[in-house]
């Protein structure tokens, strides 16, 4: 399984909603002992075994910038071959409310550049993906889509985007353990 966080790469995006999947992705390493995230295949990857299962996890966080993901993403799924049912994507969702997040398998990118350039990559959009709710500007927001995605999550949200964060830590342990029907089940739950 390779476990893929979507962000941008540098300090000047480390904060912003765009990049939300780079944390969970450091989140998920941390907690799981893995070694240092190394350069190769055109991001940061590290490999580990689950703690709870002894299973083999990639993690990766592409370095191509957003729109390129997909050269990074075909890489590593080559290298370890992997095929698209093998791959967990985590990525920033404006079509879900801040703080709701969804487990599903499939689909368009709903606009977003990175699921088009993975999509692109690998052939098929039949990857999982963990989408992260950040949901969309409100009517007073000067800017458009870029803008708002690239700018530093707020003080106003954090708390939501942090309990988000540790639910989606939680719904990837939850796949790793019991499998992506189990996972989708508790994860998609409205509580």
């Amino acid at each position: 399984m390779i476990v893929v966080g979507l962000g941008n790469p540098g300090q000047r995006y480390e904060n912003t909603r765009h990049n939300l999947g780079f944390v969970v992705v450091d989140r998920l390493a941390e907690a799981w002992g893995a070694p240092p995230l190394r350069a190769k295949f055109q991001g940061l990857v590290t490999q580990v075994d689950h703690p709870g299962t002894g299973q083999r996890i990639v993690l990766l966080k592409p370095t191509t910038f957003m729109n390129l993901s997909g050269q990074s993403v075909q890489a590593a799924a080559a290298f370890f071959k992997q095929g698209p049912r093998d791959l967990v994507v985590v990525h920033d969702e404006l079509d879900l409310p801040l703080g709701r997040l969804a487990l599903k398998v499939g689909g368009g990118s709903a606009g977003h550049n990175g699921l088009k350039s993975i999509t692109q990559s690998l052939g098929s959009p039949d990857y999982v993906r963990l989408r992260l709710g950040i949901g969309r500007p409100g009517p007073d927001f000067r800017g458009d889509i870029a803008d708002f995605v690239l700018e530093a999550v707020p003080p106003s949200d954090e708390p939501a985007c942090e309990s988000m964060l540790v639910k989606a830590t939680e719904a990837l342990e939850l796949l790793v353990n019991q499998g992506l029907d189990v996972a989708m089940n508790r994860t998609n739950r409205r509580d």
